[in-house]
């Protein structure tokens, strides 16, 4: 137990070294701090989305705010972007591991997101040394050396370093303020910009953030205080932060401007986190809306992604900020040219419509990507740094169009049942088992797709969904099949380390349970020490 001036701190478990060099009494200070000003407003928020989900659930069809017209019609801008956070042609994520960072930041890419959210399995172990390689990434005193003996250290240009905190709903339960879990956000948020912001500032760049999972204008109204208060404790110039928002819910899609009016101080752009906007859409609508096709038709030219991505990109360049694309999850195979060649025609083909779209940049989740997506943007680019002159003024999307789920020519078949099961079961053995990043059938999967999968089998178990072939899928058939699919995966495992029997049943809760949970990472959490 740790006692501080600011009241009852208490830490539950023990990473070794990297806690002692990251949980200092002065950071857990800033983080109780946090938790004491913005808890209760963190706390409302949530129970906003769990009433505005309940309209959702009665048919009431979501629109653009009202009461926000004035700030969609007004005359503003977000602040000019810094000089290392202006070119973002190319992106590329992953979770806070010490070599993936290595890698990351030496990959060409401009910019490089530090993930400690749906990339990283949330054990405390990976949390605390996660900040610590934070803290020697951004000091240039990250290095590693593998078993085999090879030894990994930055180039002398690297990445822009980003950091993904962990999203609203969630809480970090090794750490208790007064017996309260503390906001797994401002855990993230508190102990990286304490430890790095005068060290980014002095090095000539900044803290830099991106916001995953928002739903509303008020939980960016939420970051925008936390930036506030975190700059004035620490005595760092206002407007310092500077933070990218994940438009990867549906509720955010109507509420683009109004976020970015929040965070106009700090704001640097909006990513079109297509993955989880997918999952968004299945969740809020699941039960009153359409019964979505195989994940494999949910492709970025459907009508309703093609509205939502559109209206991002007119979004941003009218206020000044970046629009940066979607996610290219293709890892290329060292065996098998036939399969790169598919691969990458593909990653080529959705980065040429990005680009011709007007994003500023794009992401990847492959060193070996980078070229390909920098490649397509430089042709476009040129020299500039971003193409945010393309005011895309033409671009008109209604309400209805960001709520049209219908897919032409979109079904449900047996063989998607089937890929759903088989990732959503891969991914959360690696999960349980430490590994938030997982190479699943030549992709990088994160908890996006498990929350993708997880969420159609609900839909289709719930709604008894006709298949292709004329047959309903009902919950014992799924039974029948996620049995089939666990037994040939344990078979593939068959002396290896496994926790797949616990991601069944962890699956079989998602899916099965009649009420919706709304994130699986929350009674996963429960299964990670």
């Amino acid at each position: 137990m740790t006692r501080h001036a600011t009241g009852q701190l208490v830490v539950t478990n023990d990473a070794g070294e990297a806690q002692r060099r990251v949980l200092t009494p002065e950071a857990l200070d800033f983080v109780t701090a946090l938790h004491r000003r913005f808890e209760p407003t963190r706390e409302e928020l949530l129970r906003a989305r769990i009433a505005r989900r309940e309209l959702l659930d009665g048919g009431v069809r979501p629109d653009f705010l009202a009461e926000t017209k004035r700030v969609r019609e007004g005359e503003w801008r977000v602040a000019p972007a810094p000089a290392d956070l202006d070119d973002r042609r190319v992106e590329i994520t992953g979770p806070v591991e010490r070599k993936m960072m290595i890698n990351a930041l030496n990959s060409g890419a401009k910019v490089f997101m530090a993930d400690f959210e749906d990339a990283l399995s949330p054990t405390w172990e990976n949390v605390v040394t996660g900040q610590a390689n934070c803290i020697d990434a951004v000091r240039r005193a990250i290095d590693f050396t593998s078993p085999e003996g090879k030894r990994y250290a930055l180039n002398e240009r690297t990445a822009t370093l980003v950091v993904r905190p962990r999203g609203w709903h969630l809480v970090e339960k090794h750490v208790l303020v007064d017996g309260v879990p503390v906001s797994a956000s401002l855990f993230d948020f508190g102990l990286y910009f304490f430890h790095n912001a005068r060290e980014l500032m002095a090095r000539g760049s900044g803290p830099y953030f991106y916001l995953p999972k928002m739903e509303s204008h008020r939980e960016a109204r939420l970051w925008n205080d936390v930036f506030m208060f975190a700059q004035e404790t620490l005595g760092i110039p206002r407007g310092t932060i500077r933070a990218t928002v994940l438009v990867e819910t549906i509720l955010a899609a109507f509420e683009m401007e109004e976020i970015l009016y929040e965070l106009r101080e700090h704001a640097a752009g909006l990513n079109a986190g297509r993955w989880d906007y997918l999952f968004s859409a299945i969740k809020k609508f699941g039960r009153a809306g359409p019964i979505f096709p195989d994940r494999a038709q949910l492709t970025m030219t459907v009508p309703f992604m093609r509205a939502y991505t559109e209206l991002l990109v007119r979004t941003c360049h009218r206020r000044g900020a970046h629009a940066i694309g979607g996610m290219a999850a293709f890892i290329p195979s060292r065996r098998d040219a036939a399969v790169n060649e598919t691969a990458l025609a593909k990653v080529r083909e959705d980065k040429l419509r990005e680009s011709r779209d007007g994003f500023d940049g794009t992401w990847v989740a492959h060193p070996d990507l980078v070229p390909v997506a920098r490649a397509v943007f430089d042709e476009v680019l040129g020299d500039r740094r971003n193409q945010k002159e393309r005011m895309r003024e033409e671009v008109k999307v209604s309400s209805a169009q960001l709520v049209d789920f219908e897919v032409p020519g979109g079904s449900t078949t047996e063989s998607g049942v089937r890929a759903n099961i088989d990732v959503a079961l891969q991914y959360l053995d690696a999960w349980l088992r430490g590994s938030g990043a997982v190479a699943i059938h030549n992709l990088m999967e994160d908890a996006a797709t498990a929350e993708i999968s997880r969420s159609q089998l609900w839909q289709w178990v719930q709604r008894a969904a006709a298949l292709a072939d004329g047959t309903r899928l009902s919950a014992d058939r799924y039974r029948a099949m996620r049995d089939e699919v666990l037994a040939s995966l344990e078979k593939e495992r068959a002396g290896g380390e496994s926790r797949l029997a616990e991601a069944a049943e962890l699956l079989d809760g998602l899916v099965l349970d009649e009420s919706f949970t709304e994130f699986l990472t929350i009674p996963g959490y429960r299964m990670l020490g």
